[in-house]
């Protein structure tokens, strides 16, 4: 099956800085793919380069085989949603939602009934004469994502959407942008640094680090079994450290954990899947409690350990230890997966 969406050894440099670095990848139709990393890593240069406001210094982007990294963006029929929502302050949310169809010329009684089937599809139907300052972030929101799919676009892109809401509006958007991207089956492209906000709506994610994809799979794939240093510790109460495997043994200072691949690495500990004090299972790791913090649910708790610090999550009813105690550090099922560069995939999680 041909890829509804190519980038293709994409390069992108500003004078001497070197902002995205022979990325490649592809989306199917009706794909959530998202670009996840930190601040600075080149996710939101990608998104402008397919949305066609950045040029790039090398390489191509084509979607359903043809070939658009010269045209022009308003040829391009790609839809973005901002961060800031760039809506026009002057125009009301009706207004707003048709000014794409209008410089499409689109005649005006089909662009004032398009727009508003579009409030309608985002639950804004009755608020289509207001103005954007009298409606609320999440409202905005949604305006700006009526007015990028009223063009019905070939690709939908979404630059770090939900950053300016607060949380419980942030999760309740996300699952909405989701429902509505897996009804429609549009190709979407999500940009965000936020581990949890890409998992809950992501297809794929391609975690992303200096200008690189480091990185690429379902949601499910880069939890349990990484394969990449940063894409694992990127992820989330991980904790990646390196060693050296023997007869099945990996060992590191202080470690030691049975049934390793022969050519791994590395091993990743899994933060929720850890426990304290365990006798059984095929790590053993001998540490101290450095740090406890209550989270409602649980305790996001530090074991020092002469590897290094160790995160754990562990469910609040059974509190850790308290801080200074001596303890050891096991794995429960999933707990661990291991990182074996030499064969270009992770190896089996435990």
């Amino acid at each position: 099956m041909q890829p509804f969406l190519t980038v293709d050894a994409l390069c992108i440099q500003y004078d001497d800085q070197v902002a995205v670095k022979d990325m490649s990848f592809v989306a199917q139709r009706g794909e959530f793919l998202t670009l996840l990393g930190p601040s600075g890593c080149g996710k939101t240069t990608t998104l402008r380069s397919i949305a066609g406001f950045v040029a790039p210094s090398q390489g191509r982007i084509l979607v359903n085989g043809e070939d658009i990294t010269a045209l022009p963006a308003h040829r391009r029929n790609i839809g973005v949603v901002f961060q800031s929502y760039a809506l026009f302050p002057h125009l009301t949310v009706h207004e707003n939602v048709a000014f794409g169809l209008r410089m499409r010329h689109v005649a005006k009684a089909e662009r004032s009934l398009r727009a508003s089937d579009a409030l309608a599809m985002v639950g804004l139907a009755k608020l289509g004469d207001r103005y954007p300052a009298q409606l609320s972030g999440g409202q905005q929101q949604r305006v700006a994502l009526a007015r990028a799919l009223v063009i019905e676009p070939a690709i939908l892109l979404l630059d770090e959407p939900l950053s300016n809401l607060d949380a419980n509006l942030r999760a309740g958007l996300r699952q909405e942008i989701r429902a509505l991207q897996s009804r429609l089956k549009i190709t979407t492209i999500l940009v965000t640094h936020d581990q949890q906000e890409a998992l809950a709506v992501s297809d794929r994610i391609a975690i992303m680090n200096e200008g690189r994809i480091v990185d690429i799979g379902t949601p499910d794939m880069l939890c349990d079994h990484p394969g990449d240093v940063f894409a694992a510790a990127f992820m989330g109460a991980r904790t990646v450290i390196s060693g050296r495997t023997r007869d099945g043994v990996f060992e590191a200072q202080g470690l030691i954990c049975n049934g390793a691949p022969e050519n791994a690495t590395d091993i990743v500990l899994r933060g929720a899947r850890l426990g304290l004090n365990a006798k059984s299972g095929p790590l053993f790791m001998r540490g101290r409690v450095a740090s406890r913090i209550y989270l409602g649910d649980y305790f996001e708790t530090d074991v020092e350990t002469p590897s290094g610090n160790v995160r754990l999550i562990i469910p609040s009813n059974a509190p850790p230890p308290a801080v200074g105690e001596e303890c050891t550090v096991s794995a429960l099922p999933g707990g661990i997966s291991f990182i074996c560069p030499d064969s270009g995939t992770d190896g089996s999680g435990q």
